[in-house]
């Protein structure tokens, strides 16, 4: 039976709402790019540490030394379960090959458990959680934050990856509250727009990363509808897979290579100019320490997301970088894994 009251305006939403109400519509775009943006980019750093840590393992040295620390899979907390950790666990359920076993979910709302698939632990224990996760992402409100941040600290591995989606909270200050330096934050900017109506084009997440234009108008180096992000971000993740390298004691140039071998998987250009080559490109002051077999020190996210550093001047100025990362995360979001 058809729907009778499909193409009436006076039954639409917009219909009752007064002038200075109508004004405001454009927050309804806003929340939808942002939750959109929000997802797609968890997804993509998770698939890049996800690739890398399964070519690690897949080497004998370094798979003996994951065996012998625990890290031979990739383990996702989510802490909180409102509408944004849903949309997130499914979104790494559907388009990602981590699996339920790998996830685990802390949230005070039993309500929200009805929601979580089979396989995934749920429970409410944010420190149990810190101490088991390798990328914990915070999905709860800046008003919870002073709670969280006492059961974290002093819980989380050092080679646990904090990703913030608390609003309002610089990453400088969320680092100092956590005693946790490995903390990502995307820093959305959002500003009007007349394309800002494309994210209102989808009901649902987890369909719409398969729309290949909401993915290319949500690719970080060239973001659509109103919303940017920045290169600090794109450092920051590279500088996490990094990390995620001197975790096992990989030198220098093995880390560059494993790192550098991920974005080749998809890139259609080979140019030695799409690769991070040198050990200068990422730090300096150290660089006549290193050799090949020598680690990376650890860098801290906070420093790479609020300074100028040699990688963001690197990527800023190398064009076969920005497109090798551009196609990398095009193909990882464009792919439907489940």
């Amino acid at each position: 039976m058809s729907d009778i009251g499909s193409g009436l305006t006076i039954l639409s939403f917009e219909a009752e709402l007064t002038v200075n109400e109508k004004k405001l519509l454009y927050l309804r775009a806003r929340y939808a790019g942002l939750t959109f943006c929000g997802c797609a980019h968890a997804v993509f750093l998770c698939k890049l540490v996800h690739s890398l840590k399964c070519i690690i393992k897949r080497r004998t040295a370094a798979k003996e030394l994951y065996a012998s620390k625990g890290h031979g899979e990739l383990s996702v907390g989510i802490l909180g379960l409102g509408t944004l950790g849903k949309q997130l666990l499914l979104c790494l359920l559907k388009k990602t090959t981590i699996r339920p076993t790998q996830i685990k979910v802390s949230t005070r709302n039993p309500a929200g458990m009805e929601c979580v698939p089979p396989g995934v632990e749920c429970f409410f224990d944010n420190r149990c959680l810190a101490a088991w996760a390798d990328i914990l992402f915070l999905c709860c409100l800046p008003s919870h934050l002073d709670r969280i941040c006492a059961d974290l600290h002093s819980h989380l591995q050092k080679h646990c990856l904090v990703y913030s989606f608390i609003t309002a909270v610089p990453v400088n200050r969320l680092a100092q509250r956590l005693g946790h330096s490995f903390v990502l934050k995307p820093q959305y900017q959002v500003e009007a727009c007349d394309t800002s109506d494309l994210w209102l084009s989808f009901s649902r997440v987890t369909e719409a990363l398969s729309d290949l234009s909401l993915i290319e108008a949500s690719c970080p180096l060239a973001m659509k509808g109103g919303i940017t992000l920045g290169l600090k971000w794109v450092c920051g993740v590279l500088y996490s897979l990094l990390n995620i390298c001197t975790n096992v004691c990989l030198g220098s140039s093995e880390a560059l290579s494993l790192i550098n071998s991920i974005f080749a998987e998809n890139s259609m250009n080979n140019d030695e100019g799409c690769e991070i080559q040198k050990e200068e490109t990422i730090t300096k002051g150290n660089i006549f320490f290193f050799t090949q077999q020598r680690s990376f020190p650890w860098i801290s996210l906070v420093d790479a997301q609020t300074k100028e550093t040699p990688l963001l001047h690197f990527v800023m100025n190398s064009k076969p970088v920005q497109e090798n990362i551009w196609t990398t995360y095009k193909s990882n979001l464009k792919s439907t894994i489940k």
